[in-house]
């Protein structure tokens, strides 16, 4: 077992004063800051636990080691037999990692002497880490009398120096980048590699680029990205170049080429660092990798994949016994997560889920589940990984123990993983603890621009903070037992606080939320959903039309009667503009629907004024690019049109709509018919089941 120094004084402080040292009160005696503190106690946390021993606080908030009194002896034992190390065995891992990338070859003595440790330990260090970076098809071999070299290509180097930095200091490094940010940390180089000037100008530079280009991520995509920038920049200017360039069509990456163009641009202006097409390629690939939008973005049109993961959603449904098919919000947080996840897994870019061994342990029938169903339906996937597998899971949990909420309290949850991981944190708080009203999730980005902290009762944080004069507790995201404990004895022990202060707010403002007011505004957040769907459902049936087109009519010369009769209606404005934005979609990829001769053409665009659903029914086959890259025969093409702004639940109208015409062989035949009485059928019976199985579960 490895101790720190500062973790071992930390462990005879608590034990000394039992319950009169808290963090504070520690970081203070030790001369460093309670940030500190607060991350070295969850190791301490650890080390205490091998002893069956626990780290509590007491009412004061003063630590306190709990447990029978011959095991706090051993501890203390313990303590006095060991020397401390002032290096945890990671960080010594990651300077032999660095090492290596930065030497072709390097003798062991030197490396042993280099890390300050046996040859010994060396060894046992080489061998966990060719293991580790085997799965980056990197080898690291050891020929003696030769010395220790490490063998593949330069992206796979780069690659799994960000991902050693993802997974052992991912906490770290987003708490750094927000001090360095703030202007407050003076050392020279961090984590023994990234010098704060470089990677300061890095994420200035990248985050403008990705503000303009609109670019959502999660905190850990967004530190994932920097990472490549940074890392590639740091090997060019080491004169470690990349010889193997991206094989991919170059139309596929066009826009993240063109975000990280820009940026290198700019980064070789600072720097004077040349950026290779190679390079700019390898971080496009990546970019392309590495971003999420935001569940509530996903386009309507996915129609193929939105397709297959209903059939996932299905299949977990049968396997468990458990009906997710009408949850929306499952479905549309999956279809965000697994674009760019089939895009990392077809080009075999590593993913990186820190949760995965928790997840499989916590939900292993729910992971089995996934599992069986995402591998039948993804057949063109080769090997499904584990983490990719987990995400997954984290959404199937959430919609798994999501609750009615009628609670009390207002809570934010700081989580920069992603989607998943703040779904099922948040799905996990309501059920387990129901004090809780309100529950609102930010990144850390979020909440460094929009301070005002003081909104919430309580913070919770998947990470830690490095945020002055806010209190907060860190949880997991799974939430573990102990979490649970600490949330509700933080809430017993402030609600006579918590209270006053609601009343104090009450006397001063009238506008207030009382617990009438919260059912009032329960019933206008009603009544504004059940006005979309009426407004979305009404515009797509009173907007349909049907039209046979003759012969001597191009596709072409179809979209644009189409759009132009739309105008005449006065259901858009400057049908110039929507023609322009549908062929500017249809440059991005195929329309033709696989194994139909069916076509979508779709567009959002500001000029658009109503949902719009029409059908064109050709006379003579046109052939158009399909979805999948192959040509599709169109015989019927279908234009879906809608505002560029849209509310939930008419993307959920549209989604409903553009899913169900593959839905069934029965549903292909419907909309390729040419019998407008039966598809106005078909719609009408699409709505009301839809309608059912919403407004059932809330009667």
């Amino acid at each position: 077992m490895y101790i720190t120094s500062r973790e071992k004084a930390i462990i005879e402080l608590i034990i000394k004063t039992s319950g009169k040292h808290t963090a504070l009160s520690i970081a203070s005696t030790l001369n460093v800051s309670a940030r500190t503190i607060q991350r070295d106690l969850k190791t301490v946390e650890k080390i205490i636990r091998e002893f069956d021993l626990k780290l509590m606080r007491n009412t004061d908030q003063g630590l306190v080691i709990e447990g029978k009194n011959e095991q706090v002896y051993r501890l203390i034992q313990h303590l006095i037999s060991i020397d401390p190390i002032d290096q945890p065995p990671q960080e010594r891992k990651l300077r032999l990692l660095l090492a290596i990338l930065e030497e072709e070859l390097y003798k062991t003595q030197v490396l042993a002497g280099h890390l300050g440790i046996s040859t010994a330990t060396l060894a046992a260090y080489l061998d966990e880490l060719a293991v580790w970076l085997g799965n980056f098809q990197l080898q690291l071999t050891r020929k003696r009398g030769v010395g220790v070299a490490l063998e593949g290509t330069e992206a796979n180097k780069r690659r799994a120096l960000v991902h050693y930095f993802l997974q052992y200091f991912n906490e770290e490094l987003i708490e750094k980048l927000f001090l360095l940010e703030k202007g407050d940390l003076p050392e020279e180089r961090m984590l023994h590699y990234f010098v704060p000037k470089y990677l300061l100008e890095v994420s200035s530079l990248a985050n403008a680029a990705f503000n303009r280009a609109h670019a959502h991520f999660a905190d850990s995509g967004h530190l994932e990205i920097i990472l490549h920038i940074y890392i590639t920049l740091q090997r060019i200017e080491s004169q470690y170049f990349i010889s193997r360039d991206v094989s991919l069509p170059e139309k596929e990456i066009a826009v993240e080429y063109d975000v990280m163009r820009q940026i290198t641009n700019e980064l070789e202006q600072k720097f004077g660092i040349a950026f290779s097409e190679k390079d700019i390629r390898y971080l496009a690939l990546n970019l392309k990798g590495t971003k999420l939008r935001g569940a509530e973005a996903v386009p309507y049109d996915s129609i193929v994949l939105a397709q297959m993961i209903k059939n996932v959603i299905k299949s977990v449904s049968d396997q468990l016994h458990v009906d997710f098919t009408r949850d929306f919000s499952l479905f549309q947080g999956l279809l965000a997560h697994m674009e760019p996840a089939l895009f990392r897994m077809k080009q075999k870019l590593d993913s990186f889920n820190p949760l995965k061994e928790e997840i499989m342990r916590k939900y292993p029938i729910l992971f089995m589940a996934v599992k069986n169903s995402v591998e039948e339906q993804f057949k063109e996937i080769d090997h499904f990984p584990d983490d990719e597998i987990a995400f997954m899971v984290l959404h199937f949990g959430s919609a798994l123990v999501m609750q009615e909420e009628n609670l009390l309290i207002k809570a934010l949850v700081i989580c920069p993983t992603g989607i998943g991981t703040s779904k099922m944190l948040m799905s996990r708080i309501k059920k387990e603890i129901t004090e809780i009203d309100e529950i609102d999730i930010k990144s850390i980005k979020e909440i460094t621009e929009d301070a005002n902290l003081e909104a919430y009762d309580i913070i919770l944080s998947t990470v830690r903070l490095p945020i002055i004069n806010a209190e907060y507790i860190l949880v997991n995201p799974l939430l573990s037992e102990e979490n649970i404990l600490t949330i509700k004895n933080f809430l017993q022990n402030n609600i006579e606080n918590l209270t006053k202060d609601k009343q104090y707010q009450k006397m001063e403002h009238d506008y207030v939320t009382t617990p009438d007011n919260k059912k009032n505004m329960a019933l206008t957040d009603m009544l504004q959903e059940v006005k979309d769907i009426q407004q979305s459902i009404g515009a797509i049936i009173h907007n349909f039309r049907f039209y046979q087109m003759d012969k001597r009519t191009s596709q072409e010369q179809i979209l644009k009667n189409m759009v132009m009769k739309a105008a005449e209606e006065n259901l858009l404005i400057n049908p110039a503009a929507v023609l322009e934005t549908l062929r500017e979609r249809e440059k991005k990829g195929g329309l033709g629907i696989p194994e139909t001769n069916i076509a979508l053409f779709h567009a959002r665009n500001k000029y658009v004024r109503q949902l719009i659903f029409q059908i064109a029914h050709l006379p003579d086959p046109c052939p158009v690019k399909g979805m999948d890259g192959n040509d599709v025969v169109m015989k019927n093409l279908l234009l879906m049109l809608a505002p560029a702004e849209l509310s939930r639940r008419e993307q959920e109208i549209l989604s409903l709509i553009s899913t169900s015409i593959i839905e069934t062989d029965e549903a292909i035949m419907v909309f390729s018919s040419a019998n407008e009485e039966m598809i106005c059928k078909k719609l009408e019976t699409i709505f009301v089941e839809y309608l059912q199985s919403n407004f059932k579960i809330n009667q």
